[in-house]
């Protein structure tokens, strides 16, 4: 297997994304345009580790918010899966579906991972803080499930 997908770098332009939300409803990155926008992606729905860090995206919600941000997760799992997933944790943010990892890969969040002692290519914890004008201002890879949304609030205020 080879390395990872080449990682954005701060001051790129962020890779136009059109995806399906959790309603099918198609979320394209370029409306967020004139707004800072936080880019999570996390492996899967429902996991451990994943529902931890949604939960506190939701709970830090009007933090960013208050900061002028916007929150975006993208996994690799199915439209009814996420919407399972929002409605079982009340998340007031979207969740966009990337079942082929083609945001994945042109954020750099795919790549070799070793879970259970077994080497295989997934997603990877990766958060990118794109700003209004679309340009990331931060790219954070292999990032942790817990502490990750005090870190990020640390960063940006």
């Amino acid at each position: 297997m080879g390395g990872e997908f080449k990682r954005l770098v701060v001051g790129e332009a962020a890779p136009e994304i059109a995806l399906l939300n959790q309603d099918s409803e198609k979320y394209q990155l370029s409306s967020t345009l004139g707004t800072k926008t936080i880019v999570y992606f996390y492996p899967a729905a429902g996991s451990p580790g994943c529902t931890k860090e949604a939960a506190d995206f939701q709970d830090h919600l009007q933090e960013f918010e208050n900061l002028g941000y916007s929150i975006v997760g993208i996994s690799p799992d199915s439209v009814a899966k996420i919407k399972t997933f929002q409605e079982a944790h009340d998340l007031q943010f979207p969740l966009l579906s990337d079942p082929d990892f083609a945001a994945h890969k042109a954020y750099g969040a795919y790549g070799e991972k070793v879970l259970y002692g077994r080497t295989f290519r997934g997603a990877l914890r990766s958060t990118i803080i794109i700003d209004e004008t679309g340009k990331v201002q931060e790219a954070l890879y292999n990032v942790k499930a817990t502490g990750h949304t005090n870190m990020l609030l640390k960063k940006i205020s």
